[in-house]
């Protein structure tokens, strides 16, 4: 019997594991061979994440290579995240979810001022949140691009349109990314309260890396 990557990867044998606070931004590399859990501890959490080619940072997830590469705009089990130079950044090989988002962006002062009003411009977002994430890299504003969004629920109605819905995560949900190069990984646990992306509520997460197995 072959044994599953959840049997492997015991928490015991991490050499990192640590929950990061609602709303809080996050930056590590990762190791070519390492593998990254996020856990969505209390369910229907948004994870907002960008990751880098660590050795070269101009080279970056591209949302549009990934789409092409598995002609899917959604990201699951085997989806290959995939740089602006047509490399696999990372592999996700395992997904207790089902599937994740790559359309809806990253919120932002900006999009809240118009989506939710002006009284809701000067609250924390995640674009906030990835350039502290980004910043001690070396890395700033015109280095973001377009995010994934881990457990964010944003299907596409019959017209084309995105919407942003309840979540399809439950709570204790897990993505496992390994690192096909030395990747930076950027992650804002996203802090927006205006839109069901969180259940209207942000909640901790979980992240926890191993070794290669």
């Amino acid at each position: 019997m072959i044994a599953t990557t959840q049997q492997i990867l015991d928490p015991k044998t991490a050499i990192y594991n640590e929950v990061l606070p609602a709303r809080h931004p996050w930056s590590r590399v990762i190791k070519k061979g390492q593998i990254l859990r996020i856990v969505d501890l209390g369910g229907n959490q948004a994870v907002d994440f960008l990751v880098y080619n660590a050795d070269d940072p101009s080279e970056r997830y591209s949302a549009p290579d990934t789409i092409v590469n598995q002609g899917n705009i959604f990201v699951t089990t085997n989806s290959q995240l995939i740089s602006n130079e047509g490399r696999a950044i990372m592999t996700i090989i395992a997904d207790s979810c089902g599937r994740h988002d790559t359309s809806g962006g990253a919120c932002s002062c900006e999009s809240n001022s118009v989506r939710f009003g002006l009284d809701k411009k000067y609250q924390h977002a995640c674009v906030e949140n990835f350039l502290a994430a980004i910043l001690p890299h070396g890395l700033g504003k015109r280095d973001l691009v377009s995010n994934i969004n881990f457990f964010m629920n944003v299907p596409v109605s019959e017209d084309g349109t995105l919407e942003i819905v309840d979540g399809i995560s439950d709570p204790g949900s897990t993505v496992d990314l390994r690192a096909e190069m030395n990747a930076l990984v950027a992650i804002s646990n996203c802090p927006q309260m205006n839109n069901p992306c969180n259940a209207y509520n942000p909640t901790p997460i979980q992240l926890i890396i191993w070794d290669s197995v």
